[in-house]
Parts: structure tokens; sequence; C-alpha cells
């Protein structure tokens, strides 16, 4: 197993969407392995492949209660509200108040390629709606409210300038 450097922003790739998985390979288990170990490391409570450099529709994640692996999710169901400090690896550090839904229902499939759905309120719908984010190359400083957005984007540029190693 290995763990993966976490790519930061302003990496181009977190703002790309990723392409679908197609093959359901010992490549794909290896990869979600590796990334549950790089997400358990980092700590986080989920990882999408972008943010590893890695431009496929994946993502782990673990609330608490035993990792999971979404493949080629799509969120199918949000409803209710929810303002949460929200924090993501690609911008350690770094939590603002962002609202959300508060339930989400996603489906996707698992490592094998069978149909899976995960739904929850609160932290599991969070987490849920937060990677599928990442998997459509959006980072949670867009769903920032436009004043606090500039704010951020300015002290995450002025950082990246401070310590040329996290460009």
């Amino acid at each position: 197993m290995a763990i993966y450097p976490i790519r930061t922003f302003p990496d181009p790739v977190l703002r790309s969407p990723a392409a679908d998985v197609t093959e359901f390979d010992e490549d794909l288990a290896r990869l979600v392995e590796d990334m549950l170990e790089t997400m358990y490391d980092a700590p986080g409570v989920g990882l999408a492949a972008p943010q590893i450099g890695i431009s496929k529709r994946i993502f782990v994640a673990d609330i608490g209660e035993g990792p999971f692996v979404m493949v080629n999710p799509e969120l199918v169901a949000v409803s209710g509200s929810w303002t949460f400090d929200e924090g993501c690896l690609s911008v350690p550090g770094r939590f603002w108040p962002i609202s959300r839904p508060a339930y989400a229902k996603a489906r996707g499939y698992d490592v094998a390629g069978e149909p899976v759905e995960y739904a929850g309120d609160e932290l599991m719908g969070r987490v849920l709606q937060h990677e599928i984010d990442h998997l459509g190359g959006m980072l949670l400083l867009e769903r920032l409210p436009r004043r606090d957005k500039k704010a951020a984007l300015k002290e995450l540029r002025e950082a990246s300038l401070e310590n040329p190693s996290r460009r």
C-alpha cells in the first residue's frame, strides 16, 4: 500500500471534472486501498481521487462507521439545510461555515462494480456532497457566499506566495 501526497489549492486537477471509471479490476482495488490509507494518514473523513492527482470518479470515506467507497457516484436526492464549519484536505487548516442540504442520497458502484447506495443526514450527507463535488471539479470554496469566497481566495493566494512549496 502507498500513501499519496494530497493535492492542494490551486492545483488544476482539483478544478477539472473527473472521468468515469470503466474498469473494475485489481488496479482499481489497489487504488482504493491506497486512497483509504492516504485518507486515514491525513487524517480526513473523505478523499476523492482528484485530490491525489487521479482524475477518476472515485471517493473513499469513513465518518466513524467504517470505510466505504463509491465509484461513479451521483447524488439522487437532497433535502433540508445545515450550516457547518466545513474543511477540506485540499485546503488544509481552513474551515468555513457552509450551508448545504442536511440530507443526501447517492448511488454508484463499489470496487467490484456492484451497485451501492449511501444516504444520511448531517455529516454523512455533507461528506457525500463534498466528495461528489470534488469529482465534478468543485472545491468547497465554490460553496461560499461571494464576499467570503473572495476573501478566502485572497488569503489562499497570499499563503501560496509566502510558501512556494504549497503551489
